[in-house]
């Protein structure tokens, strides 16, 4: 099982964030995320659009912006020049590192996003960690709920029922791709769009997906 320090590249890391991946074990990064923004102070230095709703303490730094009917459900702390787009939804304690981007309909619960980390359309990231330059192609889902028990990673109990992906530095994960709970990948992984994938990936793999497309000549045409 990878480390959080063979995950994420601390050098890329904004030095208030660094401690939160002081944990060997990445899943226990998210108990660091809990404290983390447990003492988040509110403060508005980036720009708040007047259809968003910002609830609870919110630290929002300068460059940062919160698009149209989004929703900011504090505590939150969003660096610079980060990005919350139309319609989004952070909720549940999120962390949202300098120039991540969490873009149209996509809603975040309990997650950190490293530095350039983005969810730009459509996606669904739970209890997940998302390391530095990763890309969530459109309508990509990070399960995080396991039915019946407790997640396991690569064998070891985690005690929780609910985690997400723990995905490592520049991994690219393709459109409509769903992440089962417990996944991790290591860093500069592709996987291919519409792939269901469990378990955990190496760094530098090519995770592919070929479904089976059946083309016959119609016998209605005019």
């Amino acid at each position: 099982m990878p480390t959080s320090a063979e995950l994420f590249d601390l050098d890329r890391v904004p030095a208030p964030l660094r401690s939160l991946l002081a944990p060997e074990r990445p899943w226990e990064v998210l108990a660091a995320l809990d404290g983390f923004v447990a003492a988040v102070e509110d403060g508005r230095a980036g720009t708040v659009h007047p259809t968003a709703i910002v609830e609870g303490p919110v630290h929002l730094a300068a460059g940062a912006a919160i698009g149209p009917f989004a929703w900011v459900r504090g505590p939150a702390w969003i660096g610079r020049d980060a990005q919350v787009g139309h319609g989004a939804l952070l909720r549940g304690g999120c962390v949202l590192a300098d120039g991540a981007t969490v873009g149209h309909a996509s809603e975040v619960k309990r997650s950190l996003l490293l530095a350039g980390a983005a969810a730009p359309h459509f996606a669904y990231v739970g209890d997940s960690v998302l390391g530095s330059g990763v890309n969530l192609g459109a309508g990509t889902k990070l399960a995080n709920v396991k039915t019946g028990g407790t997640v396991r990673v690569d064998g070891q109990d985690t005690g929780l029922r609910k985690l997400g992906s723990l995905i490592g530095d520049d991994v690219f994960v393709g459109c409509n791709a769903v992440l089962a709970p417990g996944t991790i990948v290591g860093r500069r992984t592709v996987i291919y769009a519409g792939a269901v994938v469990r378990g955990t990936m190496g760094p530098d793999r090519i995770v592919k997906h070929r479904p089976v497309v059946d083309v016959v000549e119609r016998t209605d045409a005019s």
